[in-house]
C-alpha cells in the first residue's frame, strides 16, 4: 500500500503537466510544418509550393522593402517595450503599496477593464477619437486650434500598441513588486537614503525578474502584432504580421509567408538567449536563487 501511495506521488506532478506538454508538442509541430513549408518555393504557374528545398524565400523576404518593415517593426517593439515599462513599474508599485483599499480596487479594476475589450475594439475606439474628426480634434477646434493628423502614422501605432501592452506588463511586475518585503525599504530609509535612493537601488534590482518577464512579453507580442499597426497604421506603417498576412492570403504564397513566420520566431528566440546570457534562466523565470 505505501508502494503504491509512493508510486502516486511520483507521477501526480507528471500528470498535471501533461496539458500543458501537449500544448508545447503542438506548437513544435506547427512550428515544423511552417518550417518545412518556408523552405519552398511557390510556382506561379500551378501556384503550389514546389517540391525542391531552397531558400529562396529567405532571400526574397530580406530585400529592401521587407528589411524596412523588419526594422520598423523591431523599432516599434523596443519603444513601445521601453515606455511600457516606464509607465507600467509606478502603476504596479503604487497598487501593491498603496494604503487605501478603495484606490487598490480602482487601479485593479482600471487594469482589468481593457481585457473585457477586444484589441480590434480598441484599435477602432482610437480612431473616433484621433481621426480628423474625431473627439480630440473637435476639442482642439473648439479653442482655436487647427486639426491635427494623428491617426493613420507611425507615432499613433506606437500609442496604440502601447495603451495595449500596458496591462500585460502590469500583471508581470505586480507580483515582482509584491514580492519585495516593505521593510527592506524600510531599512534603507533607516539608514539614511531617500525615497529615491531606495527605489533605484532596492526596489528595481529585486524586481529584476518581473521586469525582464515583462520586457520578453511586451516585446514579442509588439512584434508579432497585426492589429494596431493594420488598423492605426492605415496601411503605410504595417509591421512583419502583416507581410506574413498578405503572403498566405493576398498573395497566396505560404512559402514566404512562412518564412517571414520563422524570422520573426527567430529573432524572438535570440531575444530569449540573450536573457538568459546576460542574466541566467534563474533571475530571468525564477527569481535569484
Amino acid at each position: 500500500m505505501h508502494a503504491k501511495s509512493a508510486y502516486k506521488r511520483f507521477w501526480l506532478p507528471f500528470g498535471f503537466l501533461l496539458p500543458a506538454v501537449a500544448l508545447v508538442a503542438v506548437l513544435v509541430i506547427g512550428l515544423g510544418y511552417i518550417l518545412e513549408a518556408s523552405l519552398h518555393e511557390l510556382d506561379l504557374s500551378t501556384y503550389r509550393l514546389k517540391a525542391e528545398y531552397t531558400l529562396h524565400n529567405y532571400v526574397e523576404f530580406f530585400e529592401p522593402t521587407n528589411l524596412k518593415v523588419l526594422w520598423r517593426t523591431i523599432l516599434g517593439a523596443v519603444i513601445v517595450t521601453i515606455i511600457t515599462l516606464i509607465l507600467a513599474f509606478p502603476y504596479a508599485y503604487v497598487m501593491v503599496r498603496c494604503r487605501l483599499a478603495s484606490v487598490r480596487k480602482l487601479l485593479l479594476i482600471a487594469l482589468f477593464l481593457p481585457f473585457f475589450i477586444g484589441q480590434v475594439v480598441r484599435a477602432y475606439g482610437w480612431l473616433i477619437i484621433l481621426g480628423q474628426e474625431g473627439l480630440l480634434n473637435q476639442i482642439l477646434n473648439a479653442i482655436g486650434i487647427s486639426s491635427l493628423n494623428l491617426i493613420y502614422n507611425y507615432p499613433a501605432v506606437i500609442f496604440g500598441l502601447i495603451q495595449y501592452m500596458l496591462p500585460f506588463a502590469v500583471l508581470l511586475l505586480t507580483p515582482a513588486i509584491t514580492a519585495i518585503s516593505e521593510d527592506m525599504e524600510l531599512a534603507s530609509e533607516s539608514l539614511g537614503a531617500n525615497w529615491m535612493v531606495t527605489f533605484w537601488q532596492i526596489v528595481i534590482p529585486m524586481a529584476k525578474p518581473g521586469i525582464i518577464g515583462a520586457c520578453v512579453v511586451v516585446f514579442t507580442l509588439t512584434l508579432t502584432d497585426f492589429a494596431m499597426p493594420e488598423i492605426l497604421g492605415g496601411g503605410k506603417n504595417d509591421f512583419i504580421a502583416s507581410t506574413v498576412y498578405d503572403s498566405f492570403f493576398q498573395l497566396s504564397n505560404a512559402g514566404l509567408g512562412s518564412a517571414a513566420a520563422m524570422v520573426l520566431v527567430t529573432i524572438g528566440s535570440l531575444l530569449l538567449v540573450i536573457l538568459f546570457r546576460l542574466f541566467g534562466t534563474q533571475s530571468t523565470l525564477l527569481g535569484d536563487k
